[in-house]
Protein backbone atom coordinates (compact mmCIF):
# COMPACT_ATOMS: atom_id res chain seq x y z
CA UNK A 1 0.00 0.00 0.00
CA UNK A 2 2.83 2.42 0.84
CA UNK A 3 4.43 1.67 -2.51
CA UNK A 4 1.19 2.54 -4.32
CA UNK A 5 0.88 5.78 -2.32
CA UNK A 6 4.48 6.76 -3.10
CA UNK A 7 3.97 6.00 -6.80
CA UNK A 8 0.78 8.09 -6.97
CA UNK A 9 2.44 11.00 -5.16
CA UNK A 10 5.49 10.89 -7.42
CA UNK A 11 3.43 10.96 -10.61
CA UNK A 12 0.85 13.48 -9.41
CA UNK A 13 3.26 16.31 -10.18
CA UNK A 14 3.80 14.93 -13.68
CA UNK A 15 0.04 14.48 -14.17
CA UNK A 16 -0.70 18.02 -12.95
CA UNK A 17 -4.40 18.68 -12.44
CA UNK A 18 -5.52 15.08 -13.05
CA UNK A 19 -2.96 13.92 -10.48
CA UNK A 20 -4.45 16.32 -7.93
CA UNK A 21 -7.89 14.95 -8.79
CA UNK A 22 -6.79 11.34 -8.23
CA UNK A 23 -5.07 12.10 -4.92
CA UNK A 24 -8.05 14.18 -3.80
CA UNK A 25 -10.40 11.30 -4.58
CA UNK A 26 -8.28 8.63 -2.90
CA UNK A 27 -7.51 10.77 0.15
CA UNK A 28 -11.17 11.61 0.74
CA UNK A 29 -12.37 8.05 0.16
CA UNK A 30 -10.36 4.87 0.74
CA UNK A 31 -6.74 5.87 1.35
CA UNK A 32 -5.06 8.63 3.31
CA UNK A 33 -2.53 11.07 1.93
CA UNK A 34 -2.31 13.62 4.77
CA UNK A 35 -1.25 17.05 3.49
CA UNK A 36 -0.18 15.68 0.10
CA UNK A 37 -2.75 17.58 -1.98
CA UNK A 38 -2.23 20.70 0.11
CA UNK A 39 1.50 20.65 -0.56
CA UNK A 40 1.10 19.68 -4.22
CA UNK A 41 -1.38 22.49 -4.89
CA UNK A 42 1.00 24.94 -3.23
CA UNK A 43 4.03 23.66 -5.14
CA UNK A 44 2.28 23.56 -8.50
CA UNK A 45 0.71 27.00 -8.01
CA UNK A 46 4.07 28.45 -7.02
CA UNK A 47 5.62 27.24 -10.29
CA UNK A 48 2.55 28.00 -12.46
CA UNK A 49 0.62 30.87 -10.80
CA UNK A 50 -1.73 31.20 -13.78
CA UNK A 51 -3.06 27.70 -13.08
CA UNK A 52 -3.93 28.31 -9.41
CA UNK A 53 -7.70 28.15 -9.98
CA UNK A 54 -7.33 25.04 -12.16
CA UNK A 55 -5.17 23.21 -9.59
CA UNK A 56 -7.48 24.21 -6.73
CA UNK A 57 -10.51 23.11 -8.71
CA UNK A 58 -9.04 19.71 -9.64
CA UNK A 59 -8.00 18.97 -6.04
CA UNK A 60 -11.46 20.08 -4.87
CA UNK A 61 -13.39 18.01 -7.41
CA UNK A 62 -11.40 14.90 -6.55
CA UNK A 63 -12.03 15.46 -2.86
CA UNK A 64 -15.76 16.04 -3.41
CA UNK A 65 -16.08 12.84 -5.44
CA UNK A 66 -14.19 10.88 -2.77
CA UNK A 67 -16.43 12.34 -0.06
CA UNK A 68 -19.54 11.43 -2.06
CA UNK A 69 -18.28 7.84 -2.30
CA UNK A 70 -18.03 7.60 1.50
CA UNK A 71 -21.29 9.49 1.94
CA UNK A 72 -23.20 6.96 -0.17
CA UNK A 73 -21.51 4.00 1.49
CA UNK A 74 -22.56 5.35 4.89
CA UNK A 75 -26.09 6.06 3.69
CA UNK A 76 -26.43 2.52 2.37
CA UNK A 77 -24.69 0.85 5.32
CA UNK A 78 -26.31 2.96 7.98
CA UNK A 79 -25.26 3.62 11.54
CA UNK A 80 -24.23 0.00 12.18
CA UNK A 81 -21.66 0.27 9.36
CA UNK A 82 -20.08 3.37 10.93
CA UNK A 83 -20.13 1.92 14.45
CA UNK A 84 -18.10 -1.09 13.26
CA UNK A 85 -15.31 1.18 12.04
CA UNK A 86 -15.07 3.85 14.74
CA UNK A 87 -15.14 3.92 18.52
CA UNK A 88 -18.62 4.08 20.01
CA UNK A 89 -18.09 7.38 21.84
CA UNK A 90 -16.73 9.08 18.69
CA UNK A 91 -19.77 8.05 16.70
CA UNK A 92 -22.18 9.11 19.45
CA UNK A 93 -20.54 12.50 19.78
CA UNK A 94 -20.45 13.03 16.01
CA UNK A 95 -24.15 12.11 15.66
CA UNK A 96 -25.07 14.61 18.37
CA UNK A 97 -23.05 17.29 16.56
CA UNK A 98 -24.74 16.41 13.25
CA UNK A 99 -28.19 16.75 14.78
CA UNK A 100 -27.29 20.02 16.48
CA UNK A 101 -25.20 21.76 13.81
CA UNK A 102 -26.04 20.06 10.51
CA UNK A 103 -23.70 21.07 7.71
CA UNK A 104 -21.15 22.66 10.04
CA UNK A 105 -19.94 19.15 10.91
CA UNK A 106 -18.82 18.90 7.29
CA UNK A 107 -17.70 22.47 6.60
CA UNK A 108 -15.37 22.94 9.57
CA UNK A 109 -13.35 19.70 9.16
CA UNK A 110 -13.22 20.20 5.37
CA UNK A 111 -11.58 23.59 5.88
CA UNK A 112 -9.03 22.42 8.39
CA UNK A 113 -5.68 20.91 7.42
CA UNK A 114 -4.56 17.52 8.77
CA UNK A 115 -4.45 16.05 11.35
CA UNK A 116 -8.11 17.09 11.71
CA UNK A 117 -10.17 13.90 11.28
CA UNK A 118 -12.47 14.29 8.31
CA UNK A 119 -13.76 10.91 7.16
CA UNK A 120 -15.84 10.22 10.27
CA UNK A 121 -17.77 13.43 9.63
CA UNK A 122 -18.41 12.46 6.01
CA UNK A 123 -19.70 9.07 7.14
CA UNK A 124 -21.85 10.69 9.83
CA UNK A 125 -23.29 13.08 7.23
CA UNK A 126 -24.36 10.03 5.22
CA UNK A 127 -25.86 8.31 8.25
CA UNK A 128 -27.64 11.53 9.31
CA UNK A 129 -28.94 11.83 5.72
CA UNK A 130 -27.82 15.39 5.24
CA UNK A 131 -29.32 16.33 1.84
CA UNK A 132 -27.09 15.47 -1.12
CA UNK A 133 -27.02 18.94 -2.71
CA UNK A 134 -26.28 20.72 0.58
CA UNK A 135 -23.58 18.20 1.42
CA UNK A 136 -21.94 18.49 -2.01
CA UNK A 137 -21.98 22.29 -2.02
CA UNK A 138 -20.63 22.47 1.54
CA UNK A 139 -17.69 20.15 0.80
CA UNK A 140 -16.97 21.88 -2.51
CA UNK A 141 -16.93 25.40 -1.05
CA UNK A 142 -14.89 24.45 2.02
CA UNK A 143 -12.29 22.45 0.09
CA UNK A 144 -11.97 25.05 -2.65
CA UNK A 145 -11.40 27.80 -0.06
CA UNK A 146 -8.74 25.63 1.60
CA UNK A 147 -6.83 24.67 -1.55
CA UNK A 148 -7.15 28.07 -3.22
CA UNK A 149 -6.08 29.86 -0.04
CA UNK A 150 -3.02 27.68 0.39
CA UNK A 151 -2.13 28.01 -3.29
CA UNK A 152 -2.52 31.77 -3.12
CA UNK A 153 -0.17 31.93 -0.15
CA UNK A 154 2.38 29.91 -2.13
CA UNK A 155 2.05 32.27 -5.12
CA UNK A 156 2.47 35.34 -2.91
CA UNK A 157 5.16 34.08 -0.53
CA UNK A 158 6.86 31.17 -2.29
CA UNK A 159 8.79 28.74 -0.09
CA UNK A 160 8.09 30.88 2.98
CA UNK A 161 4.41 29.89 2.72
CA UNK A 162 5.28 26.24 3.38
CA UNK A 163 7.19 27.11 6.53
CA UNK A 164 4.46 29.52 7.65
CA UNK A 165 1.70 26.94 7.22
CA UNK A 166 3.65 24.25 9.06
CA UNK A 167 4.51 26.59 11.94
CA UNK A 168 1.01 28.07 12.22
CA UNK A 169 -1.28 25.21 11.17
CA UNK A 170 -3.03 25.11 14.55
CA UNK A 171 -3.69 28.86 14.61
CA UNK A 172 -4.89 28.87 11.03
CA UNK A 173 -7.16 25.94 11.80
CA UNK A 174 -8.65 27.75 14.79
CA UNK A 175 -9.24 30.92 12.75
CA UNK A 176 -10.90 28.96 9.95
CA UNK A 177 -13.05 27.11 12.49
CA UNK A 178 -14.16 30.37 14.08
CA UNK A 179 -14.95 31.85 10.67
CA UNK A 180 -16.98 28.75 9.70
CA UNK A 181 -18.84 28.81 13.02
CA UNK A 182 -19.68 32.50 12.65
CA UNK A 183 -20.97 31.90 9.13
CA UNK A 184 -22.94 28.89 10.40
CA UNK A 185 -24.53 30.87 13.23
CA UNK A 186 -25.49 33.63 10.80
CA UNK A 187 -27.11 31.09 8.46
CA UNK A 188 -28.98 29.44 11.36
CA UNK A 189 -30.21 32.81 12.62
CA UNK A 190 -31.34 33.85 9.14
CA UNK A 191 -33.27 30.59 8.73
CA UNK A 192 -34.95 30.99 12.10
CA UNK A 193 -35.85 34.57 11.18
CA UNK A 194 -37.73 33.34 8.13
Amino acid sequence: MKRLAAWIEAYAVVWGGPGLFVIGYLDSSFLSFPEVNDLLVMGMAMHHPGRLVYYSLMATLGSVLGCLTLYYIARAGGEAFVRKRFKEHHVDRALVLAQKYGLLIVIVPALLPPPMPFKIFILIAGVAEIPFVQFTVAVFVARFIRYFGQGLLAVWYGEAAFAFLRANAARIGILLSIAALVIGVIVILLRRGK
